[in-house]
């Protein structure tokens, strides 16, 4: 149980790890940037904590359903990444309808300046693209072999 619980405690930290290096890639806040700094801090301490409890008792290791746990860990990796993707397209929507950043051509037509799209949402968007394939893909296999079949 105990390994469980640091195993998803460190995927949840994982997780939040990365979702603070893009908050402070696309804000280049100091608050983003603690966070991160933070979440690696903790990444350490609960990856230690979990080596020694391994190393002592290589027994409750055992005793891990590994396949639930990915499970389980690639269904929050694709909600994250779905949120993340949410995130950028509504800031880009936001920054769309700023009349700062559009303007009307000779027809009566809405031309949006190029500072819609910030190059960093750009790649953090296609970077995130097959994380999200994967993890989905993976997350509803195994949910539909677990409906159907009962089993993971």
């Amino acid at each position: 149980m105990v390994i469980r619980i640091i195993l998803l405690l460190l995927q949840i930290s994982f997780t939040a790890h990365i979702y603070f290096l893009i908050q402070y890639v696309l804000r280049r806040e100091g608050r983003s940037l603690r966070r991160f700094i933070n979440t690696a801090i903790g990444n350490i301490v609960l990856a230690g904590a979990l080596t020694v409890v391994v190393i002592f008792r290589p027994d409750l290791i055992r005793n891990v359903n590994l396949q639930f746990l990915l499970w389980m860990m690639a269904g929050l990796i694709m909600v994250i990444m779905i949120m993340i993707k949410i995130t950028i397209l509504r800031n880009m929507y936001r920054r769309s309808q700023d009349p700062e950043n559009y303007h009307f051509n000779f027809f009566g037509k809405k031309v949006l300046h190029s500072k819609v799209v910030l190059q960093e949402e750009i790649y953090i968007f296609l970077f995130t693209i097959p994380f999200f394939l994967f993890c989905g893909a993976y997350f509803f296999a195994r949910l539909v072999n677990l409906i159907m079949f009962g089993q993971l």
